[in-house]
């Protein structure tokens, strides 16, 4: 559905399944991602999308004028860590915060779930992810000296606060 003038509205967050047929063009995007930079999307087949469901995990987009234009899932890594899989930005909406804000939701909702610790990896070939989770907080376990190629995938940590009864 194409946005007209004047009737854009801010995005908005939508807990549901790596199967909605919204979340599909997102998920072509990021296997051609995977595809030119790594030669291989497999990755994105690895798990199934029960994995991502409450309440152990949580698969969200983030909407604009009815399509997605980001989005993020966690799943169950151990009893107390959420593992966040396949954050997302469109590529004609980034720049904009968007996958901040799907983060930021992302943690939010691990944390509410219980989970003091989030861990992810990233590959070594994507620096825009890599930038985005040192800006946010994330810390490396691993040499971020070293030669990303020469490690492999990037594994982050952040520790969650609890929320508040």
């Amino acid at each position: 559905m194409p946005l007209t003038p004047g009737r854009v509205s801010a995005p908005s967050l939508r807990a549901t399944t790596p199967d909605d047929p919204l979340a599909r063009p997102l998920l072509d995007e990021l296997a051609h991602e995977y595809l030119t930079r790594y030669g291989d999307s497999s990755d994105l087949s690895r798990f199934p999308a029960a994995e991502f469901a409450p309440p152990h995990g949580t698969f969200l987009l983030l909407l604009e004028g009815g399509a997605a234009v980001a989005g993020g899932a966690y799943r169950r890594h151990d009893a107390g860590t959420a593992e966040l899989k396949r954050i997302w930005t469109h590529s004609a909406h980034r720049r904009r915060g968007l996958a901040r804000r799907v983060l930021a939701a992302l943690e939010a909702d691990a944390a509410a779930r219980g989970y003091t610790r989030v861990y992810l990896t990233t590959g070594p070939r994507q620096p825009e992810a890599r930038g985005l989770y040192l800006a946010t907080g994330y810390r490396p376990l691993f040499d971020v000296t070293a030669d990303p190629e020469s490690i492999g995938p990037l594994p982050f940590e952040k520790h969650l606060e609890t929320p508040e009864p």
